[in-house]
């Protein structure tokens, strides 16, 4: 007959969350691995000593960690896992009847601590990967990869009416501030003292060198303190798209086309990886995607060996990265830079290219292909490069100077002032280390991109705005080294979102099947049947039937038939003992049939 479930609920009596969470659970195994409560020191400067107490600022991140692992895309449905699942409870620290935070809390909570703390909190989390010695520090690989914004392309609409907007609301604000400092302050809280100048360390340059360095420093648009920012002044004529034309949803996202494909406002993200086998993340940074590769690249290589006091050997990067600048900047800071260098072959169309001629140090003059030389005519100190001309009338008379150029004038070459340093890379290039760097940048990087979108949520940023999606981009960092941290401390699977939490009864025991014992099943075996039809049993003896056959298959074998090469050794073996025990294998074979 048809059953029926009739829907009632008794009350849990002498229920504890305790137990009803497994002991072998991965949040548990995260609890016991990862104390959080150091980010509670973090984030003290940001609240006052009076009023309501706020959400513990353990249990924010732990949620930021559970949006990671279980790869939720909003925060409201976040909570709403939360409510129903008795493992994430449990490692929030919230009982069945103790009522959750509110999602809208979250956003706030992300406000109030700035990306300052989260850059804190991947800070902590790296530290830990370094005490573990997860880091080795002797090779660097750097790369980005490109994601998606919160926007559409409709959002796009003039910046200077963006601009204009946020100036009046900039305005009001500090207007109702003035009002909010005229009032009385609350009793208890004292004044913040004034920072006190850094007592400045001897040094050998002199006054005038270090004004100097300190006017560069100051003119320096420095990528990784102002956190991705693009630098918005013109230089000469050139103007960006995203100069003219602005997102109203997200004011950063800039467009970018990403595979030949159409238009999108996103982001590019960077990351700086360690060579050890763990491939630890050691800096993240999000900028617009208008910004190009090569840029952020130093300032990342000089916050990873100054923060975490690395010396690495070498430092390896795609094309894009082969800039004269930072080519320099890693050579001279005693590294190899492993980077390939971008060909000018194309530069002059059909016409020979600046590798086609040749430099005599000596005389301080360029070869031609044809042998002839070419003189010094000029130096452009700001663009730091020197002009080498050929002689009008030997170049017109040249055989080969309708491969060379049309000028009438005469072929011109530049040099770069630092053109040593390209020397020096280029010479790399025969070298089995810089082969094998390149090789392995190829591997590197592009996975833990590849992890980070398919199971982590970066395709596409869910926040707005260039803090918060660096905000999000180091919690997935972090995450990321984390699994690999929780890897060497004991945790070797991956978590399942959708894992039953339950309790087993003490005295269970699973039924018991009759198709799973051999000798109790009745059932013909099919596979038996169609091999002793077929003949199979002279097929299987007529080859060498040793104990090592198996490995002299694998050896003359591919390894594409392997499982196969397996199935037919077991049977061997198995008719081998038929025929050894010629009784016992014909009262078994009678008894399937």
């Amino acid at each position: 007959m048809m059953g029926t479930k009739e829907r009632s609920f008794a009350p849990l009596v002498q229920v504890s969350l305790e137990e009803l969470v497994p002991q072998d659970h991965f949040y548990r195994h995260l609890e016991r691995t990862l104390d959080l409560t150091f980010v509670r020191e973090f984030v003290q400067e940001t609240y006052e000593s009076l009023g309501r107490p706020s959400i513990d600022p353990v249990v924010f991140f732990k949620l930021q960690l559970v949006m990671f692992f279980e790869a939720i895309r909003s925060e409201r449905l976040l909570m709403r896992v939360v409510a129903d699942r008795l493992s994430v409870r449990w490692y929030l620290g919230y009982d069945l009847d103790d009522p959750l935070p509110d999602h809208s809390s979250l956003s706030r909570i992300r406000t109030r601590y700035g990306l300052d703390i989260f850059r804190r909190f991947f800070d902590a989390i790296l530290e830990q990967c370094q005490q573990a010695r997860l880091i080795w520090g002797k090779e660097l690989y750097i790369d980005a990869t490109r994601e998606e914004a919160n926007a559409s392309l409709d959002s796009l609409t003039t910046r200077f009416a963006v601009e204009a907007r946020e100036a009046i609301h900039k305005h009001l604000q500090e207007l109702f501030q003035e009002e909010d400092e005229q009032q009385p302050t609350a009793p208890g809280l004292a004044p913040i003292a004034a920072e006190q100048q850094p007592v400045a360390l001897p040094t050998s340059l002199s006054e005038e060198e270090q004004e100097t360095l300190l006017t560069q420093h100051e003119t320096r648009h420095d990528w990784y303190a102002t956190g991705g920012e693009q630098q918005r002044e013109v230089r000469g004529l050139y103007q960006r798209r995203s100069d003219q034309r602005v997102s109203t949803t997200d004011p950063d996202a800039t467009p970018m086309r990403h595979g030949g494909g159409p238009l999108h406002l996103g982001y590019q993200t960077h990351y700086v990886v360690d060579g050890g086998k763990q491939r630890i993340i050691l800096a993240a940074l999000v900028t617009p995607a208008e910004v190009m590769e090569n840029q952020p690249m130093l300032d990342l290589l000089w916050h990873v060996r100054f923060r975490w006091r690395l010396r690495p050997r070498q430092v390896t990067g795609d094309t894009k990265y082969g800039t004269l600048e930072n080519i320099k900047a890693i050579e001279d800071a005693g590294m190899r830079a492993y980077i390939p260098l971008f060909t000018r072959e194309n530069e002059h169309g059909a016409y020979y290219g600046s590798s086609r001629f040749t430099y005599d140090a000596i005389h301080d003059r360029s070869i031609c292909p044809a042998g002839q030389p070419l003189h010094l005519s000029r130096m452009e100190y700001t663009a730091e490069k020197a002009e080498y001309q050929a002689d009008a009338a030997t170049c017109n008379a040249c055989p080969l100077k309708a491969e060379c150029t049309p000028s009438p004038s005469g072929r011109q070459v530049h040099r770069s002032f630092h053109a040593d340093y390209l020397e020096r890379v280029k010479g790399y290039y025969q070298t089995e280390a810089y082969q094998k760097a390149l090789r392995k940048r190829k591997v590197w990087v592009e996975p833990l991109f590849a992890e980070a979108k398919e199971w982590h949520g970066m395709r596409r940023f869910r926040l707005r705005r260039l803090w918060r999606v660096n905000c999000e981009a180091l919690v997935i960092a972090a995450g990321q080294n984390l699994k690999r941290l929780l890897k060497k401390r004991g945790w070797g699977r991956r978590p399942f979102p959708a894992e039953a939490v339950a309790t087993v009864p003490a005295h269970w025991e699973p039924d018991a099947s009759p198709r799973h014992d051999l000798w109790k099943s009745y059932r013909p075996s099919v596979a038996v049947a169609s091999l002793l039809t077929h003949g199979a049993l002279s097929t299987f003896f007529e080859p060498q039937t040793r104990l090592f056959s198996l490995i002299v298959s694998f050896h003359i074998s591919s390894l594409y038939y392997y499982h196969f090469i397996l199935e037919i050794s077991y049977f061997r073996y198995l008719f081998w003992l038929c025929f050894c025990f010629p009784l016992l294998g014909a009262l078994y074979v009678g008894k399937l049939i």
